[in-house]
């Protein structure tokens, strides 16, 4: 008969009980590497350079995923990406590996080319001959200031000039053509300062936008926010709408149901101002005339709640006859 756990040794609990938390935190630590959880095999791709490639980024076979980026290091004069794949479609011995744009904000993903005969041996390496990196716009861009900052444009709009002039004789078409190359160049070396100007300060704004990408990340989350409020908040917006139209509505049949109500009172009131502009002087004047009537009838009860007034040449009561 088993002892109660009450009963039990507590030294040996407590160590069974450390013991398997140590294993649940080296399980949790290891998860990747479990055959039930992970799993997965490693392999390495060289590049020119990283193209914006980092841990954690996915890995995908004809736009699946079958894995992700474990580490992006510097190999000496080239990039050596570390990845687990877990899929159980082959790739071939001559499998080519290629650095891709997953989205407008710059994520990537490495995408996987499957060539080649057999299954790539774990542990293996695509070399930098199969690999290839993406286009980097800004060096694109610094590249074409440099480039035609060192253009003599004027020699480039007399060899211009110089091959319109020996083509003379050619067919008309191709004299107009190289006419008008001709002109393209000289606009082109008049505009030299202008062209260089702008392309340094496009340069300048594609350094400003890599700058600032992650404003631009928050801004473009910020709008999210919004429209997903906007969006929340539909419903109550179209019953606003809704109420509106019908409240105009009821406003138009009430206008429409008085109309033939007011327009009788309107007429008469328009009789009655007729008749007050036609004795416009007469009020006026009654108006004028009430005032000095007004101040005696208000002095008269300004003593209390009596009339307090007299009679001119009227002798008082009880008094002597003369």
């Amino acid at each position: 008969m088993s002892k109660p756990f009450r009963e039990r040794n507590p030294v040996v609990i407590g160590v069974a009980s450390l013991t398997v938390l140590v294993l649940m935190l080296l399980a949790a630590f290891k998860a990747q590497d479990l055959p039930l959880i992970g799993g997965g095999d490693t392999y390495y791709a060289s590049f020119t350079e990283a193209g914006g490639m980092k841990a954690n980024d996915e890995v995908r076979i004809a736009g699946v995923r079958v894995g992700k980026v474990e580490k992006v290091e510097l190999e000496g004069d080239h990039v050596r990406v570390t990845f687990r794949v877990k899929t159980d479609s082959p790739f071939g011995d001559e499998t080519h590996a290629a650095i891709k744009v997953k989205t407008l904000l710059g994520a990537m993903y490495l995408a996987l080319e499957p060539a080649g005969d057999g299954q790539l041996d774990e542990g293996s390496e695509i070399p930098i001959e199969r690999t290839s990196s993406p286009f980097d716009a800004v060096d694109a861009f610094s590249g074409l200031a440099e480039t035609s900052s060192e253009i003599d444009t004027d020699q480039l709009a007399k060899s211009m000039t110089t091959l319109a002039d020996l083509s003379r004789n050619t067919p008309e078409e191709f004299r107009s053509a190289l006419s008008g190359v001709s002109a393209l160049s000289r606009n082109i070396a008049a505009r030299d300062e202008q062209i260089n100007s702008l392309l340094g300060n496009l340069d300048r704004v594609s350094k400003v936008l890599d700058e600032r990408d992650q404003d631009i990340i928050g801004l473009m989350k910020d709008s999210d926010v919004l429209f997903r409020a906007l969006v929340a908040r539909r419903q109550a917006v179209h019953n606003l709408l809704v109420s509106t139209t019908t409240l105009s509505t009821e406003l138009t049949a009430l206008v429409r149901q008085s109309r033939a109500d007011l327009k009788p009172a309107l007429l008469k009131l328009e009789e009655v101002l007729d008749v007050l502009n036609k004795n416009e002087d007469n009020i006026d004047n009654s108006l004028r005339l009430m005032a000095p009537f007004y101040r005696v009838f208000a002095n008269t009860l300004g003593n209390g709640p009596w009339f307090d007034t007299y009679i001119q040449n009227m002798p008082p009561a009880g008094s002597p006859e003369l």
